[in-house]
């Protein structure tokens, strides 16, 4: 029996939106083309896996209740997973920001989380999901595309003036319809 619990975020489990960042890591990139009308990619392997963490976020809930919504897993009582929506103005709902406690990854909470919101997402008359996935992060470009998600764009300025100079993000879209 699976003792994981997917569920939408409320004013009642609200703390589960300061769910702490944790290190991953970075063992290849999806290298992303358009020769053509049709977007491709091969997946390149680093000589060397690196850490990576991202900065704290500090979410309020009245500002993702107002612009969308969230998903917690739960491992009894125990927030160990979180997926942040925005209803987005070209009915897309997007995917902000998803993650999952290192303890419980590789385990399906990722793909719970995101079976939820397709279904609160076309409550909400969006027609789609979308979200965007930093190249340098092969594991997250893979999970989005054995999802389902297609490659709809690239954009290799994103990072153009960080310490991050010369990444890209690659941008996912999943249609409902």
């Amino acid at each position: 029996m699976n003792r994981i619990r997917i569920e939408l975020i409320t004013e009642a489990t609200k703390d589960c939106l300061q769910l702490p960042n944790e290190t991953f890591y970075l063992f290849g990139e999806l290298v992303v083309t358009k020769p053509n009308d049709t977007w491709e990619y091969q997946e390149k392997y680093f000589d060397k896996t690196k850490e990576k963490i991202f900065p704290e976020e500090n979410y309020s809930f009245a500002k993702i209740d107002q612009d969308g919504f969230a998903i917690a897993a739960f491992d009894h009582d125990i927030c160990v997973g979180l997926a942040v929506f925005e209803i987005e103005w070209n009915k897309y709902c997007y995917l902000s920001d998803l993650k999952v406690n290192q303890k419980y990854r590789r385990s399906g909470i990722s793909k719970d989380m995101l079976d939820l919101a397709m279904t609160i997402s076309k409550e909400k008359n969006c027609k789609g999901l979308s979200t965007i996935a930093q190249s340098y992060n092969l594991a997250a470009n893979k999970f989005y595309l054995k999802y389902g998600f297609e490659i709809g764009g690239l954009n290799n300025k994103s990072y153009h003036f960080t310490s991050e100079r010369g990444n890209s993000d690659i941008y996912y879209y999943l249609d409902f319809e």
